[in-house]
């Protein structure tokens, strides 16, 4: 047995060996980094494990990932068809192969135990269970090819392009034709107008519903679709980030490198993202166009008899459906999709052109496609993932920019509702009940009764009258509560009631979605009864939404999509709102806890649920794929992952790989320095009793104002909020200190709405330039930044616009806020503690240095680049927390007790590099 697992060791050890002596595609010579990346990566990916992955920005991650997992997929489908090839060489032909001899036979029995099978039994079986395999893998290849052969043709057949798409286009004239002689019959036999019933509002009253069946109500497709999508899922590798800036640019690095040509890759997106109806995309805000195209696509998903569908199509009169929205369509733009490596702006260009809905075209793109590129939610939230038609089932899953994952999944699956919304909500639902009583089936009946209750119990307990004006509720005392779940229900008094059904009616009957056009429909017309006030708010509505259409016609410039979302919340869907807070309670008692807040009005208060173990979510996607990737730039500490996400979902030690490499620069390009005093002596401690003294706030000043003088270009001071940096500014004003740095640096301020951002930055680049220039007095700029805010995340500070990044004092979470006094509560209750400390003074610590080690990576972005990171607190020189500083920073790093030293070493290393940047300028 020792000698067995001495052998395995050493199968393991050559096994490492070997990757690492691997040769990767890559398009340059790569970095000694990025090879120890690619192979380290190609080890977890093989021995399908965890891997927590920390590459700086700057040393070519997205490359390491894209050229390391396509190498190792590659490989494996490699490795899959020479299996399959041996399984059909060793397929049985003929009778005889799979029958014993009857001698053969009766000798088996003469020996059987008296348990045991006869031999031929078990032979039989074996051979049964290879033809079956053989059989499979037949039928695998043979739609394999039929997929490679049909990409293969689009690819070289230019002219089966354009004649689909002449086809498409005659048929689309075929079809208006006939429709337009359909709505002339149609008219001509109803000159009395419409029924008091029409059809278009027959579609908003739900189907019979059965609650305990598991059936799929409505398939998507019909009978007659196209074998390929039921193909099954080929291995693929999921990469998601946060944004979809970073998803573009990571699919332009995978079009530069070598898998560029041969990768089929998908990109899947938001609506606001991937919506070709110029109609429904000038909505802007999200959730308008959301609802805009489920009321589009109203009804498309169920199933209708021929004469059902022949009378609703006769009776349409005009009513709004999306054609772009077509099945053909639909399918034409998979296998173009599937071509060649496309990104967003290609995709968009591409669905218009083929007058095809990409945002559901592209799903049907995942069965075959190798990479899927795509969303954090999309993927993190189980609802969204499985209406996409992701299965992650033996597939692999890289999440990039990971750094924020935890908050992320807790964002994700946390919910809050206003009073205004639940009171709104209630009101449209009883008139939608009255409106179609003796239409609705009992079941649906009752449901909807369900959900008025549990909407009245929801506003009681905030202390109001769901049928009365919640603007003008007042709550005589302001509050806020944290209660269990259960504890929850049973003050609402609603424990009696299942929620597990009540949500499963909502995915099921679709009510919001019919709810919502029964809003449309009725709000128009006059007949839905409005409160005084959401008429008012809806009138403005109107007006704001008409000003930007004729914004849009007079081709004035209008915000970009992501604006839309920072103005205020649209009056639009309370219901689809809501149904995500009731499938928050479904949740487990101890997982997660609600927050009632009781202010102002009833409109103002709210219901929050707060997931506090954000791991009974994640533990859903470790456990179905083969391996999974967390990467990123910045990944220290990394406990809380290992903790939070990976311990707490049953993931053992053995199954979790750390890997964390170096940067590219050389170790004189960077001088980190944790200053423990000023320049007056005074010891740097920035504790909030502390920092608001007037002494501690000037010698913030006067290092700044030192560190001006040396330090050439830009240089981005953090501080912890926007309120301290406000207050420090006032009184540097008032003291004569902002004038005297501003004499050296012109200064700029991080802006508070994320539209100002750009042109900040741009003005304060432009400044540096104009400096470096010209021969005058001042040398740069210096820009006051906020830790979490706009700026310590995504944005590069390369170069000169980042020779000095200065952090003021350690960013604490704000410890008084009950959200993470309950957190801290819950991981004290349930994790041992480390190295003597609780686990949750330790998440308020963690918190802290994430969001240091995410603002002092902003300035080192390329190999040539340089710079000086200072650390303005004496608590930084803590081993406890000076060791959860990235590697390459924390090796690098220097304390120094006084500022004489510290300020010695910033002159001198920023001296040496204006004389290197000089001469090799000359």
């Amino acid at each position: 047995m020792a000698a067995g697992k001495g052998q395995a060791a050493g199968e393991v050890a050559e096994e490492t060996r070997g990757t690492a002596k691997m040769k990767f595609p890559f398009p340059y010579t790569p970095y000694p980094i990025q090879e120890e990346f690619m192979a380290k990566l190609y080890q977890v990916l093989e021995a399908g494990k965890i891997g927590i992955f920390e590459s700086p920005t700057g040393t070519g991650k997205s490359l390491s990932l894209i050229c390391g997992a396509l190498t190792w997929l590659r490989d494996f489908e490699e490795k899959k068809r020479q299996e399959e090839a041996r399984l059909l060489a060793a397929e049985p032909e003929g009778k005889d192969a799979t029958e014993p001899s009857e001698k053969g036979s009766t000798r088996s029995v003469d020996n059987l135990g008296p348990s045991a099978e006869p031999d031929w039994i078990t032979h039989f079986v074996q051979k049964k269970e290879e033809r079956e395999a053989a059989h499979r893998l037949k039928e695998e290849q043979i739609r394999r090819k039929k997929r490679e052969e049909r990409l293969e043709q689009i690819r070289h057949n230019v002219q089966l392009r354009y004649a689909s798409k002449r086809r498409r286009t005659e048929e689309e004239e075929m079809e208006h034709l006939l429709q337009l002689s359909k709505d002339i019959l149609s008219n001509q036999g109803e000159p009395g107008g419409l029924e008091p019933l029409d059809q278009e509002e027959e579609d908003m009253i739900p189907a019979e519903y059965e609650s305990d069946e598991e059936k799929k109500v409505g398939s998507r497709l019909s009978e007659e679709d196209d074998d390929d999508l039921e193909e099954e899922h080929v291995t693929k590798i999921y990469y998601c980030s946060r944004t979809h800036s970073q998803l573009a640019q990571f699919v332009h690095e995978v079009q530069k490198s070598p898998f560029g040509k041969e990768t089929r890759l998908v990109s899947l997106g938001s609506r606001q993202n991937l919506c070709v109806n110029e109609e429904v995309r000038r909505l802007g805000a999200v959730q308008l166009i959301n609802d805009r195209c489920m009321e589009m696509q109203k009804n498309k998903h169920e199933k209708k008899s021929i004469e059902e569908e022949v009378e609703r199509k006769k009776r349409r009169l005009g009513r709004a459906a999306c054609p772009f929205y077509s099945y053909e369509h639909m399918q034409f733009l998979r296998d173009e999709v599937l071509v060649e490596v496309k990104d967003i702006e290609e995709l968009v260009a591409l669905g218009k052109e083929a007058k095809a809905c990409l945002y559901y075209g592209s799903r049907f793109a995942i069965p075959a496609a190798q990479l899927v590129v795509l969303p954090y939610q999309m993927l993190l939230h189980e609802a969204t993932r499985n209406a996409s038609g992701i299965k992650l089932k033996d597939q692999v899953v890289i999440i990039d920019e990971a750094h924020n994952l935890i908050d992320t999944i807790t964002c994700i699956y946390s919910a809050q509702v206003h009073g205004s919304q639940l009171c709104r909500a209630h009101s449209q639902l009883s008139q939608y009940m009255e409106r179609y009583r003796k239409r609705l089936k009992a079941k649906n009946l009752m449901y909807i009764k369900q959900i008025l209750f549990l909407l009245e119990k929801f506003v009681t307990a905030l202390g109001g009258n769901v049928k009365q004006n919640p603007n003008t509720q007042s709550i005589p005392q302001a509050e806020s509560q944290m209660k269990s779940i259960n504890d929850f229900l049973f003050q609402c008094e609603i424990d009696n009631i299942n929620l597990f059904k009540v949500q499963q009616y909502c995915e099921r009957s679709l009510i919001s979605r019919k709810l919502f056009g029964f809003v449309e429909r009725h709000e128009a017309s006059g007949a839905l009864k409005i409160r005084p006030e959401e008429q008012k708010m809806a009138g403005l509505q109107n007006f704001l939404q008409n000003l930007n259409e004729k914004q849009r016609k007079e081709g004035t410039p209008q915000s970009p999509p992501e604006e839309a979302e920072d103005g205020p919340p649209k009056m639009a869907s309370p219901l689809m709102h809501i149904e995500g807070f009731l499938a928050a309670l479904t949740t487990a008692n101890q997982d997660g806890r609600v927050i009632l807040t009781r202010q102002g009005t009833l409109a103002q208060s709210s219901l929050k649920f707060l997931l506090l173990n954000p791991a009974v979510h994640f533990a859903r996607v470790l456990k179905e794929c083969r391996a999974v990737i967390i990467a990123g730039g910045t990944m220290q500490p990394v406990a809380d992952f290992k903790e939070q996400l990976l311990t707490c979902a049953g993931v053992g030690a053995g199954r979790i790989e750390e890997f964390s490499c170096g940067h590219v620069i050389p170790p004189d390009n960077i001088l980190p320095i944790v200053l423990c005093s000023g320049p007056s002596g005074q010891q740097l401690e920035f504790t909030y009793e502390k920092r608001n003294l007037p002494p501690m706030m000037e010698e913030t000043g006067r290092i700044l104002s030192n560190l001006c003088n040396v330090v050439p270009g830009g240089v981005v001071c953090f501080f912890p909020s926007y309120e301290y940096e406000k207050q420090v500014y006032v009184h540097w004003e008032k003291t004569g200190l902002l004038a005297r740095l501003a004499a050296k640096k012109k200064i700029f301020q991080e802006p508070k709405r994320a539209n100002q951002v750009e042109q900040v930055l741009a003005e304060y680049a432009k400044c540096i330039k104009r400096c470096s220039h010209t021969g005058t007095t001042m040398t740069g700029a210096l820009l006051f930044s906020v830790v979490g805010g706009k700026m310590s995340e995504g944005i590069n500070f390369s170069d000169d616009l980042g020779r000095c990044v200065v952090m003021v004092g350690m960013p604490y979470p704000n410890i008084k806020s009950p959200e993470l006094q309950e957190k801290m509560a819950y991981l004290d209750k349930t994790k041992p503690k480390t190295a003597g400390q609780a686990p949750g003074r330790m998440l308020i610590e963690n918190l802290c240095m994430k969001a240091v080690n995410q603002s002092i990576g902003r300035a080192i972005r390329h190999q040539k680049d340089f710079a000086s990171i200072v650390l303005l607190d004496h608590r930084y020189a803590r081993p406890a927390v000076f060791n959860k500083l990235p590697q390459w920073i924390r090796s690098r790093a220097q304390v120094k007790a006084a500022f004489g030293p510290a300020f010695a070493a910033l002159r001198k290393f920023h001296s040496e590099k204006r004389s290197i940047c000089e001469s090799a300028c000359t």
